[in-house]
């Protein structure tokens, strides 16, 4: 499963970085990985009684180590043909329920979108065929690696399968979502399409026990609802979150720089506070730009440094004090509008930012406070 993720702290385990793409194991790992040698040790321990109990059990979570290998294959198949393409991934992440390749940026086109989804139901098909052969024309006379290998192969084959469902978070819905996107030509059609489609995937994975009971005449076991009720939460989850990341991007053609910029005057460091204030109010400004004797700028006027001083100290601070400094980041075109100016202010994260004319003449001020009232309340 690919996504694009916001930058979050982690705490994981870091494993190596295969191809350049860092890898990490979150702590829930270790929760799966002792129920499923839990669960399939006594599996192991009906199809091979000549074992131990803890020779059983250590073939167990061997299975659980080699699956995740096969989850971290999995990732890097999306992972590796992104970087292809040209798109950042910042890491993959294996947790408790499978892995998460976080690419940072969105395919530019409906194809690209389609090919990185498809890598790695395909990768996880492709292990599902190799084990089969080799469960068929090379193991033979059982043993551990018979176990291993059919238990590999099977699990492999429904990662592959439950990855290509029609419905987001899932990768049969980033291809879906694809596929709508060149129809209609719009990725947030795509995506609301898709994420909808994982809602009903969620209410049928809970329905479908209900539905087998009932055409078997006999009583839910409820212990069958546990798994379908976890992947339902998490698909439903998922496709929830991408709608909302669908409502803000639909959002983001509304950032225009120059629509949101406030009016700034030029006020030198050693201007006192209450001075300057009084200027922009003069002037109907809402931001203060330091500038040297010769007009260059020099530093931007923090907003919130000015609310926490108090009115009676205003007259003796002057506002080169509360003033940052302007790094070349914090200098952007006027012009910008929608994705290029929020990559920008990603780039370089501040309060506010100078904005100027092609020809370097102050336009204004963009405040960070302004950009995200765009997205309020979605």
């Amino acid at each position: 499963m690919s996504e694009q993720s916001p930058r979050q702290e982690f705490s994981g385990i870091r494993m190596g970085r295969p191809f350049g793409i860092p890898v990490y194991v979150s702590w829930t790992w270790f929760i799966v990985a002792a129920f499923i040698t839990w669960l399939f040790g006594d599996t192991v321990r009906a199809m091979l009684p000549e074992l131990s109990s803890a020779a059983a059990y250590a073939v167990a979570f061997a299975f659980a180590v080699l699956l995740y290998l096969s989850v971290l294959l999995h990732e890097l198949a999306h992972s590796v043909l992104a970087k292809a393409y040209g798109l950042p991934v910042r890491r993959i992440t294996l947790y408790l329920l499978g892995g998460v390749s976080e690419i940072e940026k969105e395919p530019p086109t409906p194809a690209k979108e389609f090919m990185v989804a498809a890598a790695g139901p395909l990768l996880s098909l492709g292990l599902a065929g190799v084990g089969w052969l080799a469960d068929v024309f090379l193991i033979n006379g059982g043993g551990i690696p018979e176990v291993l290998i059919w238990q590999l192969w099977v699990a492999n084959l429904i990662v592959g399968v439950f990855n290509l469902l029609p419905g987001l978070p899932l990768d049969g819905g980033r291809m879906l979502r694809a596929g709508v996107w060149k129809l209609s030509g719009n990725p947030g059609t795509g995506t609301v399409a898709a994420a909808w489609g994982g809602r009903v995937l969620a209410v049928l994975l809970i329905a479908a026990p209900f539905a087998m009971a009932m055409s078997t005449g006999r009583d839910v076991d409820y212990r069958d609802l546990i798994w379908p009720l976890v992947l339902a939460s998490f698909i439903w989850m998922g496709a929830t979150q991408s709608l909302r990341v669908a409502r803000v991007r639909a959002r983001i053609p509304q950032v225009n720089a120059r629509n949101l910029a406030r009016r700034a005057i030029p006020v030198t460091a050693e201007t006192p506070l209450a001075e300057a204030l009084r200027q922009a109010a003069q002037s109907g400004a809402g931001a203060l730009v330091v500038v040297d004797h010769d007009g260059r700028p020099l530093a931007i006027v923090n907003e919130s440094a000015v609310q926490a001083t108090p009115e009676h100290r205003r007259p003796w601070v002057n506002v080169g004090s509360m003033a940052k400094s302007l790094e070349p980041s914090l200098v952007l075109g006027a012009d910008l509008v929608g994705e290029p100016l929020i990559d920008a202010m990603r780039e370089a994260p501040a309060g506010e930012y100078l904005l100027v004319e092609q020809g370097g003449e102050i336009y204004g001020v963009l405040a960070t406070a302004d950009v995200n009232r765009v997205f309020t309340g979605v």
